[in-house]
């Protein structure tokens, strides 16, 4: 069931860097570097902005993959990468969507386990590739069974 939707891609949603929604991240993740919260910092640096943290995009809104719904709960978080063609900037807007990658299904000890990868893709307003991510998803073999897999 999870393999038809490899290659399905939501449609871009637009998401802000806020400065204070970046502000309450870098304090919930106790982050308190000051290229994060201190204008003055931001502004004396190469980037002449306070920049987001690299996490930050987990706050982001990537859309939705028609028709591609997982439980809310029985699923493990195995990774996730982030890879940075440069920082987000405090201040401006991103595209962002995400894309389902791969599903393959594999047995161990344990029974029959899915690994679902998501990718998800962050681009400035002239389509140009800020960030993307990947996120690895372990579907255990109760909950695929729920799934009809």
């Amino acid at each position: 069931m999870l393999s038809e939707f490899v290659g399905k891609k939501s449609s871009k949603v637009r998401n802000t860097v806020e400065k204070g929604a970046v502000k309450k991240f870098v304090e919930a993740v106790g982050d308190l570097q000051p290229i994060y919260v201190d204008e003055e910092v931001g502004k004396n640096s190469r980037y002449k902005t306070n920049i987001a943290p690299p996490t930050y995009p987990r706050v982001f809104d990537f859309g939705i993959i028609e028709g591609f719904k997982l439980p809310s709960v029985g699923l493990i978080h195995g990774e996730q990468h982030y890879h940075y063609e440069r920082p987000l900037l405090v201040g401006e807007e991103v595209q962002c969507y995400s894309e389902v990658h791969s599903y393959v299904e594999k047995t161990g000890s344990f029974g029959k386990m899915g690994f679902l990868s998501i990718k998800q893709y962050g681009e400035d307003q002239n389509g140009e590739l800020i960030f993307s991510s990947e996120q690895i998803i372990i579907v255990p073999e109760p909950v695929a069974r729920g799934l009809g897999i």
